[in-house]
């Protein structure tokens, strides 16, 4: 197959994550929202919150190209509840086997590229990680803010885990780690979070 040929193959097959689902609920009718719509609102976010990024330079394209793609993998290992200890047992394991049957689709320059992007929002050890990861998180937070604790009602999830998940915010965005208190503490006062 052609390099077009390939590069279209991988665009459609992508297509699929609009029908990944994950347990977090949209701001306006509470439909479950899908990876596609996830992962657009963060790359909107990432453009949005660069200032608030500690670290001087940041590359931005590089972290939009990560939250483009960092849940790619769910179209065959599925959304694993960030909550859910028994599904994140083989989480890591399901994603790799996914990444690589789906970067393999494209071209072999393109799919090492996408390679190193999955791998370096994974390891979290880069600035622009360190911030992909943030707005990955912030993300969800907020939609649960603004629906009453929706899917921090499940089982398992309370004040310190939900702390526990945003610590990297801390890290790569001191301002807004300020707001994160701000919005767990409001809504454990208003009965969203289990203290």
């Amino acid at each position: 197959m052609d390099r077009l040929g390939q590069q279209i193959r991988f665009i459609v097959e992508i297509d699929k994550l609009k029908q990944v689902f994950r347990q977090s609920a949209l701001i306006g009718d509470r439909r479950k929202e899908n990876d596609a719509e996830h992962s657009w609102h963060l790359a909107a976010m990432a453009m949005l919150l660069t200032e608030y990024v500690k670290e001087e330079g940041v590359n931005l394209l590089r972290v939009i190209k990560m939250l483009l793609i960092h849940d790619l993998v769910e179209i065959d290992a599925g959304d694993t509840f960030a909550y859910d200890e028994k599904g994140n047992e083989d989480k890591e394991e399901r994603e790799m086997q996914a990444a690589e049957r789906i970067f393999s689709l494209l071209p072999s320059d393109q799919a090492d590229e996408v390679w190193r992007l999955w791998r370096e929002f994974e390891e979290k050890e880069t600035p622009e990680a360190r911030y992909a990861a943030s707005i990955d998180r912030l993300q969800p937070l907020l939609l649960n803010y603004h629906t009453e604790g929706y899917t921090w009602k499940m089982p398992g999830v309370n004040r310190e885990k939900v702390y526990e998940r945003m610590a990297v915010i801390k890290e790569s965005m001191p301002r807004v780690w300020e707001a994160v208190e701000e919005i767990i503490e409001d809504s454990v006062k208003k009965g969203y979070l289990k203290g």
